[in-house]
């Protein structure tokens, strides 16, 4: 899916005469993905620049590239800074990387806890891109 396929299908929703949130299509994900630690090795932004000469995972530049390649949504979700777009665009380019967007500005400091009016769904990171598998598991949910 191209950059302007999903720029159309987020935006001008509209349902009786209201703008509404875009919901996806049935089957299409909307990957957010971070950089250092989990595309690459994890560079602190105080060090910008190491940014340009790091070497991608192999299994994430794979992945990434076929969940692009099914018609999924990637963003790259990152701390580093907006000082840093263009070295990571180049880089980002450089070695291939299929993506739609990148949001620059992440909290820094991990152990996040999201919270949305959208249903959210979050993967750590351990060290290796794979498919997804299911697994169940406990959450802290809002009590009803």
């Amino acid at each position: 899916m191209k950059k302007q396929e999903v720029e159309k299908m987020l935006h001008d929703k509209v349902e009786k005469g209201e703008h509404v949130s875009p919901i996806l299509p049935e089957g299409v994900k909307n990957y957010l993905i971070d950089i250092d630690g989990t595309i690459t090795e994890d560079i602190p932004n105080e060090e910008p620049e190491r940014m340009g000469t790091c070497k991608p995972f192999p299994d994430a530049l794979k992945t990434l590239n076929k969940w692009y390649d099914e018609g999924n949504i990637i963003c790259f979700f990152t701390s580093r800074t907006e000082s840093h777009r263009e070295v990571t665009e180049k880089w980002l380019a450089e070695h291939g990387f299929k993506y739609h967007s990148m949001l620059m500005g992440k909290p820094r400091g991990g152990n996040y806890h999201w919270v949305d009016n959208h249903l959210v769904k979050a993967t750590r990171y351990r060290g290796k891109f794979t498919d997804l598998v299911e697994k169940e598991v406990t959450i802290e949910v809002f009590e009803d």
